[in-house]
């Protein structure tokens, strides 16, 4: 019977969940509520004052302050990306934590300290805006606001006196607002040399911390303590104005700043050929380094001489001189007209060792191509003496970006006064009603200047400078620039016409000592001209 009774128990017992499982489903199927409604939403200006302070934190700062853009493209790029983001950087961690820590171990006698696991979890950070400055130097500022609430696996082992012991982070949650400084921005990709990173407030840090299976930070006071201790290190490191420094590269490389000084004297010329149809040639010659914006060096001009000495020397600022070759060209000067092309030829500069003189006698070629047969013609040939001077690092100028930057004004410039250099960079868009042969005219203080005409083009480039010795600062004047188009075709019934004109006032050059800017040009559809100024002083 007791067998019996035993059965019949365990089955009654059985059969009894079964049953109360089914009615119980059946009940809360059969008894919800059917008057559910949909909450109330209402717009947030209808809201009181305590549910806003509840809501503030949760708001996106695109909502909250106009300066901050909002960036969903950003994130839902490092949401596809993040699964590849997690392992590199923490592959980059690791690369750059092992060091530090080796160096540190044997001031605490510890063993070894080891990741065994990490990973930054699955979800990836978010911002919740971005705001960028603009600046007038080289660089690019932005401001981001991040929130990231992580379930990280890191876990570390650390090895003393024979013991182990295991640290395990778990579920991070990170608030920052980091300033991001991308300077100096370059012309070499990435197109920046350096990363800053600097917070412009203290950090909210939040995790769990295991020792040995043991939640430490649920130790009473513990959890505040390392809270602040966290915030104060951090903010003590990387709070503004301190920063953090990645170099992506070398910027003085990135910015080809100058790394020697070429010099040469262009001796003299021999066997040229003449030009003229009356009379020899009056030959001069230009050089310039491939590469470089700055006008071509020249000499002075030998009237009728194929065979001229010059002995004149020029100094040329050298930025790569594996790439770089020096240029030159001799031309037989017209007082009317363009003047001809007489040879021309190049000298590599990594075929010249540094600090070593070398004099060179260079055949005159009608073109740099070496198949071409009319450069077997005799042209005449150019004798010239070129040396190298490498800098050394102490010697590197650290102010000097490029060839452009700002010169003083030379010997004998009268005190209070200065040099005003105008340089006539490039015209756009320029349109003639009747030919388009553009130049450009300069009126200032009574002093006309001019430069060459360029045939048929509407966006000629000149690249011509022109400077005026001044006794004062011109702050109250102005220089008037005339673009017109000359044509020396007989019978045409306009053969000078305006292409346009603009009046710069000269105030800014004196306070600025530089500007370069592009001009509407008055009476002209679409014409702009590129003009720059320097205010040199002594």
């Amino acid at each position: 019977m007791g067998i019996v009774s035993a059965v019949m128990g365990f089955f009654g017992f059985g059969v009894g969940i079964v049953f109360g499982l089914v009615i119980g489903y059946f009940l809360f199927i059969y008894l919800l509520p059917t008057d559910v409604k949909d909450p109330d939403i209402h717009p947030l200006v209808e809201q009181d004052s305590d549910v806003l302070q509840k809501l503030l934190p949760e708001i996106p700062l695109w909502i909250k302050n106009p300066d901050y853009e909002r960036i969903d493209w950003l994130n839902k790029f490092v949401e596809l990306m993040w699964p590849y983001l997690d392992k590199a950087i923490c592959k980059t961690v690791k690369k750059t934590a092992e060091p530090i820590i080796a160096e540190q171990l044997p001031k605490y006698k510890i063993d070894s300290v080891q990741f065994e696991e990490l990973t930054l979890g699955s979800l990836p950070p978010t911002f919740q805006g971005i705001k960028v400055y603009s600046t007038e130097e080289k660089e690019l500022i932005m401001e981001l606001a991040l929130k990231w609430a992580s379930n990280p696996n890191i876990l570390v082992a650390a090895k003393a006196f024979g013991l182990q012991a295991t640290v395990q982070v778990l579920d991070l949650q990170v608030f920052a607002s980091p300033r991001i400084t991308l300077k100096p921005l370059v012309p070499s990709f990435p197109c920046f040399a350096n990363i800053f990173v600097s917070l412009m407030e203290k950090p909210h840090v939040d995790f769990g911390l295991k020792l040995l299976n043991a939640d430490v930070m649920s130790i009473p006071g513990l959890y505040k303590f390392v809270q602040e201790l966290i915030k104060d290190q951090v903010a003590n490191m990387y709070l503004w104005p301190k920063r953090l420094e990645v170099q992506i590269m070398d910027a003085a490389k990135a910015m080809k700043k100058p790394v020697g000084i070429l010099n040469v004297k262009v001796v003299r010329a021999m066997k040229l050929k003449k030009k003229d149809l009356l009379g020899a040639s009056d030959p001069y010659v230009k050089l310039k380094l491939s590469e470089e914006k700055l006008p071509s060096k020249k000499t002075t001009v030998k009237r009728k001489n194929l065979n001229p000495e010059w002995n004149e020397e020029f100094n040329l600022v050298v930025k790569d001189p594996e790439a770089q070759v020096l240029e030159f060209s001799v031309y037989d000067w017209e007082q009317v007209g363009s003047h001809d092309k007489m040879g021309l030829n190049i000298v590599p500069l990594k075929d010249l060792t540094p600090e070593e003189p070398k004099v060179l006698t260079l055949d005159l070629l009608k073109n740099l191509n070496p198949d071409d047969v009319q450069n077997d013609k005799s042209r005449g040939q150019l004798v010239l003496e070129v040396e190298y001077n490498p800098f050394d690092d102490n010697e590197i100028p650290n102010d000097i970006e490029d060839s452009n930057s700002m010169q003083k004004a030379p010997e004998g410039t009268p005190d209070g006064g200065g040099l005003l250099v105008v340089i006539v960079h490039e015209g756009q868009d320029l349109e003639g009603k009747h030919h388009t042969n553009p130049s450009v005219r300069l009126l200032f203080r009574g002093e006309e200047k001019r430069t060459k005409p360029v045939k048929k083009s509407r966006d000629p480039r000149w690249e011509e400078e022109f400077q005026f010795m001044l006794e004062e600062p011109p702050t109250n004047d102005r220089i008037h620039v005339e673009v017109v188009s000359t044509s020396s075709r007989m019978g045409l019934r306009h053969p000078k016409e305006t292409l346009g004109y603009v009046d710069i006032y000269l105030s800014d050059v004196v306070t600025n000592k530089r500007i370069n800017e592009r001009y509407n040009l008055i009476d002209s559809k679409n014409g702009r001209i590129q003009i720059e100024m320097q205010w040199r002083t002594a």
